[in-house]
């Protein structure tokens, strides 16, 4: 049985959706706050948490940054705001999806288990990827370039790690914005350069003077063994 967190200031959309979901055989906790989903994550440790943005308390992105700080619990974000740029930045924060209000149980129920598969599917077994000096640990969500572990971002991992799986192929940025970013219409290429940018700077590299990152022109972007 999955055990869900529901954090949800509206008791009406909170109590249908804890009805929804548990007639749908699941195990769900809630909360009205975003202090009170906060303890109950650390308490109850739950398989997943659907994260409401608009808290009375605090807004639903500070509660993710928290959230992250401490767990790699999957949180899929809840908002009323059909914002692509707020997508953009509630993903980048460490959400591993979002739905727009309103919805039906029925559409959260099937993103929660895309979520979840894609949750398992990463942690089965710490198989680490090396592309030259560069080691990913996906199960510790841990880079490590030549001895020295980098402080990457959740995305920033998430992007190196899905290039990195992919040694010395071309990827686009299309791909990697329905890949990474979970948008399926693209959208995200200028996060994208700014995530690249942000990489290439932790591994020692810019866009002139290249070692692991490789820009094709008009196709996307690459990563190679600089020792070969």
């Amino acid at each position: 049985m999955v055990q869900l967190l529901l954090i949800e200031d509206d008791p009406s959309v909170r109590g249908a959706l804890v009805r929804a979901l548990s007639e749908r055989g699941h195990a769900v906790f809630s909360a009205p706050t975003g202090m009170e989903g906060l303890r109950q994550a650390m308490e109850t440790r739950p398989d997943l948490i659907v994260l409401d943005l608009g808290l009375p308390d605090l807004d639903g992105r500070e509660l993710l940054r928290m959230l992250r700080a401490v767990s790699t619990v999957p949180v899929i974000v809840a908002t009323a705001r059909d914002d692509e740029q707020e997508m953009v930045q509630v993903l980048d924060a460490g959400a591993d999806d979002y739905v727009v209000k309103p919805f039906g149980a029925g559409q959260l129920e099937a993103r929660i288990r895309a979520v979840l598969r894609r949750a398992e599917e990463g942690s089965g077994g710490d198989e680490q990827v090396r592309v030259g000096g560069l080691c990913m640990r996906p199960k510790a969500r841990e880079a490590v370039l030549e001895g020295r572990v980098l402080e990457l971002s959740p995305k920033e991992f998430d992007l190196l790690h899905y290039l990195a799986t992919r040694a010395g192929q071309v990827v686009s940025k299309r791909e990697l914005s329905t890949e990474v970013w979970q948008l399926p219409y693209g959208g995200a290429d200028k996060t994208i350069d700014v995530h690249v940018a942000w990489l290439r700077r932790k591994l020692g590299e810019t866009a002139t003077a290249p070692r692991y990152l490789r820009s094709v022109r008009g196709s996307g972007i690459k990563i190679v063994d600089p020792f070969k």
